[in-house]
């Protein structure tokens, strides 16, 4: 049964080893959307796999929008199947070591264009258990930190992600892309490029080794505790009692409706970051790295900054604020010709990313009611999917149409405004207590 705000809970001391490691997780899993969804693998599979732009573009969008049908359809059910059963943290482990073993896959891909689709399955496979497992570890916050903290923890969390992404990404670009020569043996030639194929392993590896405090010291809310059979059962109808009467809580499911809209614009810009440098800017792999540290820097900044504004004014207002500057940003940013500029207007747009995403969870972490938190955050994830194909295919059918990857990333707007309105319109913030 829903609620329109979760309950207040009991002042209580925080296990801060347990919020930590929690936070701990998003710098784990943080290198794998910095590497392999922005910057490194997009632009060895623009520059190097693929010998077109648009094309590679194209294809690009083409991947990201059936993943995202994936996740959409999968997260809500997984996420009622593991709260009628024992534990989540089972399901985070398993959708991580898929991702590990996908990133790890990465290293087989060679600069040829016979390899495109090999690429493109894995990139594909990687991103829905990246996605699926954030399911399960949105769903451990609700219950670790009092509702006063919400917007704090997860603004420190996420703000360590993106520290996390530049650490993956100097080490991708130090120890292996800018070596020379490279080190352990690797081969950079061109027809080669070992040292960047190890940008998959290192992503693997930092993931397995630091996702493990989470594991070993976050406490895993009991679910109802049922065995396998009947939580499946008993969770999907569940799912679907849930679904059939949304509509009779009007702040949770417009909430979703605007976060699916603004989210959908948002992964965009992610998923084409490092393709759009590449392709417009004719920036190699060393620079588009690079363009990604400042990115996460800003971002990271951000998160941390806007943390104690969530908790303050309210996350709403903070999401208003970060789509508001990302807009009035991203306008010129698709007109500049200046790699300079298109730089300097990349990295102050990354100051605003980090807000949207950590309050987008503190709100939804607030609206939930106690005991559903796997099968909300499903839906949480899949107002961030249900639509997410129409993003990088509305960028696929434009670039395709006019040859270009600047009106192909001017469709990115659109779902940012749109959100950001019903969202202004539609949603009463949920203050935080305490």
């Amino acid at each position: 049964m829903l609620n329109e705000s979760r309950p207040e809970q009991p002042a209580r001391r925080m296990d801060q080893r347990a919020v930590w490691s929690w936070c701990g997780f998003d710098w784990a899993n943080s290198p794998f959307p910095a590497v392999v969804l922005t910057f490194v693998i997009p632009a060895y599979f623009t520059q190097a796999v693929m010998d077109d732009p648009a094309r590679a573009a194209s294809l690009w969008a083409v991947m990201t929008g059936i993943a995202a049908l994936t996740i959409a359809l999968l997260s809500p059910i997984l996420g009622a199947i593991a709260d009628q059963g024992r534990a989540r943290k089972p399901w985070l482990g398993l959708f991580t070591v898929v991702m590990a073993a996908g990133s790890l896959s990465l290293w087989f891909v060679k600069p040829e264009a016979s390899d495109a689709m090999l690429l493109l399955v894995l990139v594909a496979v990687t991103v829905v258990a990246f996605e699926l497992s954030m399911v399960f570890y949105n769903a451990l916050l609700p219950s670790l930190v009092p509702a006063s903290w919400l917007g704090r923890i997860s603004g420190w969390a996420w703000g360590l992600g993106y520290f996390g992404g530049v650490g993956g990404l100097l080490l991708v670009l130090f120890i292996f892309v800018q070596a020379d020569p490279p080190p352990f043996g690797l081969d950079g030639a061109p027809d080669k490029l070992e040292n960047v194929r190890m940008a998959g392993p290192v992503v693997a590896v930092w993931l397995l080794v630091f996702c493990l405090p989470l594991f070993l010291w976050t406490p895993d809310p009991r679910g109802r505790g049922l065995p396998m059979r009947a939580a499946v059962r008993t969770g999907l109808v569940e799912l679907w009692s849930t679904l059939r009467n949304l509509r009779q809580y009007p702040q949770l499911w417009r909430y979703l409706l605007a976060r699916m809209l603004f989210t959908d614009g948002l992964n965009t810009l992610f998923a084409f970051g490092g393709v759009f440098a590449a392709g417009t800017f004719g920036m190699p792999v060393a620079e588009v790295i690079i363009f990604g540290l400042i990115l996460n820097i800003t971002a990271g900044a951000g998160a941390f900054a806007f943390g104690w504004v969530d908790d303050r004014i309210g996350a709403k207002r903070t999401i208003l604020i970060g789509i508001a500057g990302i807009t009035a940003l991203g306008i010129p940013l698709l007109l500049v010709e200046s790699k300079i500029a298109f730089i300097v207007l990349g990295s102050g747009l990354g100051v605003f990313f980090g807000p949207v995403q950590a309050a987008s969870r503190s709100l939804m972490a607030r609206i939930i009611p106690p005991g559903t938190e796997s099968e909300m955050f499903g839906l949480y994830a899949l107002s961030g999917k249900a639509t997410a194909f129409m993003g990088p295919w509305a960028v696929a059918v434009v670039t395709t149409a006019t040859g270009s990857q600047r009106w192909g990333m001017a469709t990115v707007l659109p779902f940012l405004i749109l959100g950001g309105f019903l969202l202004w319109r539609t949603v009463r913030d949920v203050p935080s207590e305490g």
